[in-house]
């Protein structure tokens, strides 16, 4: 595999901050290290965000963790300033590419918190390279997102009228009536993002939730699981992650106020409770 790490400047109306890439043979990968980097021995934390997402969606973590751990985000292939390779995807894909992120940035091992695909991603790693995690975070997700068929829907739908036509539909799915109301510049912002996925990738993330099915292997995650819903969820409801907490050698569910963007809607008890995770022993 060809792996580079690039550097670009980022827009002169943006932050002088370069902009760090990993090349891969057929993508590039754009992440981002907070935290201090320094301090050889603090412990790393990796943030995988859902379809139709960037890694801003974890900036309440972020502000939170960033005195605790070094935190490593990335833009999935084909979200954010990620480069989209032609699809489909496959869930081993997207679990490869944070294998290669790991290894260039030459991290052994480190926590791992996922959300929705991020959370199927980061059961993919724990199944067949949990030497490489720590503590597991899995938030609004499950074993198995959907079904395969409604997946080829969502793929033909995309690939007749666009992503924008699923934005509203979608921004009523990740949160509740009473968030969009009170924090409408935030919902219109994750909105915003969602249009601006490539369809590339939209579709080729789709594809790779048609024939993601995890069910019969959870059974295998040696590493600590903590599973997190969103009370009201939709589409991964609390006995989805409950199914998880349960069917792993070491796991923990908690339901917190809110839909499928749990990390946003009840942040501050999302952060409560991941730092409360990680900290325990084990």
């Amino acid at each position: 595999m060809f792996v580079r790490i690039a550097r670009k400047p980022l827009q002169k109306n943006r932050s002088p901050r370069a902009v760090p890439y990993l090349d891969l043979e057929s993508h590039r990968l754009h992440y981002r290290i907070d935290g201090d980097t320094a301090a050889s021995g603090k412990p790393w934390l990796m943030f995988c965000n859902s379809v139709g997402t960037d890694l801003h969606m974890w900036a309440a973590q972020v502000a939170a963790l960033s005195h605790q751990y070094r935190l490593l985000r990335y833009d999935r292939r084909g979200h954010g300033l990620s480069s989209a390779p032609p699809p489909p995807y496959a869930l081993s894909d997207l679990g490869h590419d944070v294998i290669a992120l790991l290894d260039a940035l030459e991290i052994e091992r480190a926590h791992f918190c996922g959300l929705s695909i991020g959370g199927l991603t980061g059961q993919w790693l724990a199944i067949h390279a949990g030497e490489r995690l720590d503590k597991l975070v899995v938030c609004a997700t499950s074993a198995k997102i959907g079904t395969a068929e409604s997946w080829v829907a969502r793929i033909a739908a995309v690939r007749e009228n666009g992503i924008g036509e699923l934005a509203a539909a979608t921004a009523e799915r990740w949160f509740t009536p009473e968030f969009r109301t009170a924090e409408g510049g935030t919902v219109r912002e994750m909105r915003d993002t969602f249009a601006a996925t490539k369809v590339d990738g939209y579709i080729g993330c789709c594809a790779a939730l048609a024939g993601a099915d995890l069910r019969e292997e959870v059974g295998r995650i040696a590493n600590p699981v903590l599973a997190v819903s969103g009370e009201d969820d939709p589409v991964c409801p609390p006995a989805d992650l409950e199914g998880i907490a349960v069917g792993v050698h070491w796991g923990r569910h908690v339901s917190l106020p809110g839909r499928h963007m749990v990390n946003v809607e009840s942040a501050s008890a999302f952060n409560a409770a991941l730092i409360e995770f990680l900290d325990s022993d084990w």
